[in-house]
């Protein structure tokens, strides 16, 4: 498994922000499509986003419908990091948060490889 470490998450307010990183070594992370995750207590696993490995220009991304419009992946191939961007956090966001790498895209079914897991909590 590919190293993967996310960083961020914590509380957060309702229709606050938040911004979740996940970084891997420059050689894992280049060429692989990474993703979002996230396991609400309760739940079954939720596909988040994704987002397609592009050397240059930026990749196709894709989203779960409840997060569309609010959510946003993009990634730092200098830094070997990719992002979600959350914003206008509902209490229905409160989750663990994991990053992926290695799924196919367009698709939700994960890559072999996940970081370790971030909390965010959503305050209502």
């Amino acid at each position: 498994q590919v190293p993967l470490v996310e960083l961020g998450g914590g509380l957060v307010q309702t229709g606050g922000s938040v911004t979740l990183s996940c970084s891997g070594s420059g050689r894992t992370f280049r060429g692989y499509n990474m993703a979002w995750f996230r396991l609400a207590p309760g739940k079954e696993r939720e596909f988040v986003a994704s987002l397609a490995w592009s050397a240059g220009s930026v990749g196709a991304t894709y989203y779960s419908e409840t997060v569309k419009d609010r959510f946003t992946i993009f990634r730092d191939n200098i830094e070997n990091t990719v992002y979600l961007q959350m914003n206008d956090l509902k209490t229905e966001d409160t989750a663990v948060y994991y990053c992926n790498a290695g799924l196919i895209v367009p698709g939700t079914a994960p890559g072999p490889y996940w970081g370790q897991g971030t909390q965010v909590t959503v305050s209502s």
